[in-house]
């Protein structure tokens, strides 16, 4: 009983810290930090918080990022392809959005959406030195799935993860982070059961090809398919030894969603009658498919350039950490010029920011993880490096979290 009330409180308390527009849940050792830290970032506007979904927590101890993986379709059209679609030059595209290529899954052909998230999640999972039948939890973010009920099943099974939960979590372009986040609090909510969340794969995938209008040259130049993926870990088993490295992990997070937003970037059903012969004058029911992407570019542009530098020092502030300790700036791979103006008002010179645009477009949910895993092997991100990462899209959604690399023990 009294281990009931002790959880029962502590759940009280988080929730206080919790409710409103604009939330906040930090640890306790943290509130110090916090105010004397609250005026050292970039200032944010004055309804950052309030106006807006938000949740926004402090360092989860112990939790350690060992592993990453990505994979995309072997299919490849250059800017220089998309000539002979569109009226467009490869100089257009790349100097109005930094995108060079794009790799894409073919109709009918042997690589599907599960299979890059296979991909993905085995390589994360051949780095981090985890065996599949130890992972508790797999998270797959991602917005366009193979089913319509979602891979993360399927993934999980052809990983050899039989002893995880699965699931999928939708969130667009923010949609990878929200899984770490979201695997974050599983691995940081209260032990009451026997057998506790202790090691989780993260994949971000999407297959945003499948939703682009290819005669639209605003829109076709952008979206590219791939996954990426992360492995974290609070098992003693893989983490090695604790005392160590035990401010590596996840630092601190901030998330917001605004639905006014939802009109500027959504992929909206695009459903054809079924007439049924019921008693009377029948139904019409319908029939379900999508519509291509609508994106109103101007107005994410300035949505994305306000807001993630504000989620990114919510973010810092969340971790007590500033710009000067960041080793590493990892955007959802977007738009360059996003990229640029956001670095710019942070005060993070370029050369901190991980980007791999250029080769492989806007992956979507795949794009951190993507751009994560390539600066991992490459030598770019090292054991105790710093990374202010974000994402953002539709909902519309946008968050930040500040991570520091640990690796495989």
């Amino acid at each position: 009983m009294l281990k009931l009330l002790l959880i029962a409180l502590i759940f009280a308390v988080a929730r206080a810290y919790t409710l409103g527009g604009g939330v906040r849940g930090v640890f306790p050792n943290q509130m110090d930090q916090l105010s004397q830290r609250s005026q050292m970032n970039t200032r944010r506007s004055p309804t950052a918080l309030f106006d807006k979904l938000g949740v926004q927590a402090g360092a989860s101890p112990n939790i350690k990022l060992l592993g990453t993986g990505s994979c995309t379709p072997q299919t490849y059209i250059s800017n220089s392809d998309l000539e002979s679609v569109v009226e467009t030059s490869d100089e257009w595209i790349l100097s109005r959005t930094g995108i060079g290529g794009r790799r894409v899954l073919l109709d009918g052909g042997e690589e599907t959406l599960v299979t890059l998230g296979v991909g993905s999640g085995r390589k994360a999972l051949e780095m981090s030195g985890i065996d599949g039948e130890d992972i508790d939890l797999v998270i797959n973010c991602c917005s366009s799935p193979d089913d319509l009920f979602g891979d993360a099943t399927s993934i999980s099974a052809s990983l050899g993860c039989h002893n995880a939960v699965a699931f999928d979590l939708t969130a667009a372009c923010s949609g990878f982070l929200f899984g770490v986040v979201t695997a974050t609090n599983f691995m940081s909510s209260p032990h009451t059961s026997a057998r506790p969340v202790k090691n989780v794969l993260v994949i971000g995938s999407d297959a945003l090809s499948r939703w682009v209008d290819w005669e639209d040259r605003n829109s076709c130049i952008l979206f590219g398919d791939g996954s990426g993926a992360m492995v974290m870990s609070s098992d003693p088993k893989y983490i090695g030894d604790q005392q160590s490295s035990a401010d590596t992990g996840i630092l601190g997070y901030s998330m917001h969603s605004d639905g006014r937003g939802h009109k500027e970037l959504k992929c909206e059903t695009d459903s054809k009658p079924v007439p049924i012969a019921t008693p009377g004058d029948g139904l019409n029911l319908s029939k379900g498919g999508y519509k291509d992407i609508s994106m109103n570019g101007k107005k994410v542009y300035a949505f994305a350039t306000r807001e993630v530098p504000n989620v990114l020092n919510e973010a810092m502030e969340a971790s007590g950490v500033t710009t000067e300790d960041v080793d590493h700036l990892l955007l959802h791979q977007a738009n360059i010029r996003i990229m640029e103006t956001v670095a710019k008002r942070l005060g993070v010179p370029m050369e901190k920011v991980v980007t791999n645009l250029k080769k492989y477009g806007n992956t979507s949910a795949g794009s951190i993880p993507i751009a994560l895993d390539e600066a991992v092997r490459e030598g770019l991100i090292k054991r105790g490096d710093v990374i202010a990462a974000a994402g953002f899209g539709a909902g519309l959604s946008w968050g930040g979290a500040i991570l520091k690399w640990h690796g495989p023990k």
